[in-house]
């Protein structure tokens, strides 16, 4: 079996005029005979699961249904579980990823979403839907470009990686320093901090391609020589070496495992 691509967005994305990126996720999953569900628990907008049906019929998707999985309860409802067993790809919305980790986490949803992804059904989600996609998962935090010692809250997310920790809205939002500081907790995982309209197309082959009209920024922790977290009292920012940043822009690729980034080509 193939696993089915991952693909967080940076929030904000284009929806009408040029939906550059959610196109290509409709493309990946079958495009016009594609099955797509909606989960739009992030959000507390009882229209948002409709106003993404709509978006996606205008693309061309002739099977689409929002599921709004809004209690630990509906996790478990067998009808919609059901749906999930045969669509091609799922979308969580945006909204507060605290929703969706307390709502779904260990859930048979999740349990399901786990197995038909690593079966080659594609999962997207965009801000919030995002950042729950890792297993180590941004909760909240403050906005500036340095770290520190208590800049970021972190839960865990429904666990479809735990090589990356996603960050999203991220140069519109000042957010470098909470992923850095992210990071300083757990220097294993790879950073990917997501620019609205923007997103990361990560195949089974642990290499993700950039498409959209911002950047994705990848911070790499992985040969951190020096981090003052341990010794760093509340509000003082935090010392970090041998941190490796890239700024990837629309086209330009990057392998997790080697952690190596490549030029648009």
């Amino acid at each position: 079996m193939t696993r089915g691509y991952l693909i967080p967005i940076g929030g904000a994305e284009e929806k009408h005029h040029e939906p550059h990126v959610l196109r290509r996720f409709v493309k990946l999953c079958g495009g016009k005979q594609a099955r797509i569900a909606v989960i739009p628990t992030a959000s507390e907008l009882r229209d948002t699961g409709a106003r993404y049906e709509q978006v996606f019929t205008e693309i061309g998707v002739r099977a689409v249904k929002a599921l709004p999985f809004e209690t630990r309860h509906d996790c478990q409802r067998e009808d919609w579980l059901a749906y999930l067993e045969d669509v091609d790809g799922v979308f969580f919305t945006g909204g507060n990823q605290l929703r969706l980790a307390t709502h779904l986490g260990g859930t048979p949803l999740v349990h399901l979403l786990k197995r038909r992804n690593a079966e080659g059904m594609h999962v997207a989600g965009t801000s919030a839907g995002a950042a729950i996609l890792s297993e180590h998962m941004i909760a909240s935090g403050d906005e500036g470009p340095s770290p520190h010692h208590d800049m970021v809250v972190l839960s865990p997310g429904i666990g479809l990686t735990n090589r990356l920790i996603i960050d999203q809205h991220f140069r519109q939002r000042d957010r470098l320093g909470r992923l850095l500081t992210a990071l300083s907790f757990n220097p294993y995982a790879l950073g990917v901090g997501l620019d609205e309209d923007t997103a990361a197309f990560i195949g089974p082959d642990d290499v993700f391609e950039v498409h959209g009209s911002g950047a994705v920024t990848v911070i790499d922790a992985s040969e951190l020589q020096h981090s003052s977290m341990d010794r760093a009292h509340k509000h003082d920012p935090v010392c970090m070496i041998g941190v490796k940043l890239h700024v990837l822009v629309e086209g330009a690729s990057y392998d997790i495992r080697s952690r190596e980034a490549r030029p648009p080509r």
